[in-house]
């Protein structure tokens, strides 16, 4: 009796990674995007993948697709495995950036999203035109979201200390008082007292009313009174054009080059006044998983980075 071997199955990668980004984006349309295909493609494959597996995958609720008990499963699994491709077919960091076809997330402040996205764009456009950036707020945890590949970036103040993220320290920024022109403060010597007594804004994403400027004052008998929390900087200084609010703007030391994540106050109109008080400083750091760190797009991205938040003469390898 003659026995007559079955084929073997025929794996196609791009299901893998079609199937990672289904899961991670929970949308026909955002996985697309991710892609850089079409939605009608996208949604072909995702019924090719529901015949393989025999599960739906993909359920809608509402206005919104949310994942079966299978398709939460297959998540990690499908990550590791587009992961792993990545890995076995990456040329290291010697990319060519004019070939890159990428979509990067990043997680930031607004403020620090207003100050990168003309520097990332024009960087883009010169070096690397296939390349595409989205921008999350603080939504997420950081350390795990850099884990499983839900941002590829973040770039503020690096809160967190997770053993296996890398973290770099970009540009050291102090912080100081930003109002309106003609506002009261702007006449005459800033005190402690004269700041402490003003109406100010405090920009919290938690909604906490206090900072380092409280415990600065309270040294010296002082507080100040907070009028409005506000969970943006941008609205924030709206405000104050708007006001006598004092709200908090960071900037370069004295004698540095201007930062760019002062711009938004100056085409405001906002005065920036120095604070007469020991404030400590504002460090602008990125982190990233490892993961990333020989990957020659990801690298292309840190460098970016670097040139559009770090001051003419800083280090840009």
């Amino acid at each position: 009796m003659m026995l007559v071997n079955s084929p073997e199955p025929v794996i196609d990668a791009n299901l893998a990674i079609a199937l990672d980004a289904l899961l991670a984006e929970h949308s026909v349309t955002r996985a697309a995007a991710r892609l850089h295909t079409s939605p009608a493609a996208m949604s072909r494959t995702l019924a090719r993948l529901r015949r393989i597996l025999q599960d739906p995958l993909l359920v809608r609720a509402g206005q919104t697709m949310v994942p079966t008990p299978r398709a939460q499963s297959l998540r990690d699994e499908a990550a590791a495995v587009v992961r792993s491709l990545g890995a076995l077919l990456s040329p290291g960091t010697a990319v060519d950036p004019a070939g890159l076809r990428s979509t990067f997330t990043l997680q930031a402040a607004d403020l620090v999203g207003a100050a990168l996205a003309p520097g990332l764009l024009r960087l883009a456009q010169q070096e690397a035109p296939g390349v595409s950036f989205r921008l999350r707020a603080e939504e997420l945890e950081a350390g795990t979201a850099l884990r499983d590949g839900r941002i590829d970036l973040e770039i503020g103040s690096i809160d967190h200390v997770d053993p296996e993220t890398q973290i770099e320290e970009l540009v050291s920024l102090r912080m100081m008082a930003a109002v309106r022109p003609g506002h009261p403060l702007t006449e005459g010597p800033l005190t402690p007292a004269r700041l402490a007594a003003a109406q100010h804004v405090v920009v919290s994403r938690r909604g906490r009313f206090t900072g380092p400027l409280d415990t600065a004052l309270a040294e010296q008998n002082l507080r100040r009174r907070v009028s409005f929390v506000l969970p943006s900087h941008l609205a924030a200084m709206t405000l104050a054009t708007r006001s006598d609010i004092v709200c908090l703007v960071p900037a370069a030391p004295p004698g540095a080059a201007p930062s760019p994540l002062t711009d938004d106050a100056t085409v405001l109109g906002l005065r920036l006044l120095d604070i007469p008080l020991a404030l400590p400083p504002l460090t602008i750091g990125m982190a990233w998983h490892p993961r990333h760190t020989a990957d020659g797009a990801h690298h292309w991205l840190r460098n970016a980075i670097r040139r559009t938040l770090r001051t003419p003469g800083s280090p840009t390898t």
